[in-house]
């Protein structure tokens, strides 16, 4: 059998608008055209789906962890420096990748889809319909360009002309987001859907 040599891993870091987030870039692709969220909150799910961020967590500075395409957004705890921890990171993701271990399971996927299916089930009629244009919108317009930041943007619901968001990755506990939200994503949805009267973000 030839042994193909495989080209060493790459990796280096990028700032995000949240200084608590730092994106990890490899030279690798490690999900796809997909996205796993995961934060100390949710740490059952990412031992059940994610190996990588189940590991991530066991270092007690890391809050959150966002996976997409060939990065990795974490976010830290307030109480350390990324001067300590940075190097500690790198050289965990360095070693995760070159040894080709597994970073988000089969079937995270539908997982996501069916939590999101029970999100959007519960609207009827006209509702429903709007519901379904902001998803879309958010899907479209808003998601590729915050994810150049190293994070992501999910709906979470609809009320009266509400829309409230979800802010994950390095958007999460952004201060800078949350002025983006008002102006960029409110202004998009009220022009584009005349029936949303205002945009409100839960922190991821």
């Amino acid at each position: 059998m030839e042994s193909t040599v495989k080209s060493p891993v790459l990796l280096y870091t990028e700032q995000t608008p949240n200084p608590e987030s730092l994106k990890f870039v490899t030279n690798r692709m490690l999900y796809p055209n997909q996205t796993a969220d995961f934060r100390e909150t949710d740490q059952e799910l990412a031992s059940e789906w994610s190996a990588l961020a189940a590991e991530l967590f066991e270092m007690p500075f890391v809050k959150g962890v966002y996976i997409c395409n060939n990065f990795v957004t974490i976010t830290k705890e307030i109480n350390y420096d990324w001067a300590d921890v940075m190097l500690r990171i790198k050289s965990f993701l360095k070693a995760y990748v070159e040894e080709g271990k597994e970073i988000v399971k089969e079937g995270f996927e539908a997982v996501k889809a069916d939590m999101e299916k029970e999100n959007t089930a519960q609207y009827e009629g006209d509702d429903a319909e709007i519901v379904t244009k902001i998803i879309d919108l958010i899907n479209t317009y808003v998601k590729p360009a915050v994810e150049m930041d190293g994070g992501n943007i999910e709906f979470k619901a609809y009320n009266a002309g509400i829309v409230t968001v979800e802010l994950q990755g390095a958007c999460s506990g952004c201060p800078s987001s949350t002025v983006t939200l008002q102006s960029g994503i409110e202004g998009m949805l009220k022009r584009m859907v005349p029936e949303v009267k205002q945009v409100v973000s839960e922190m991821g």
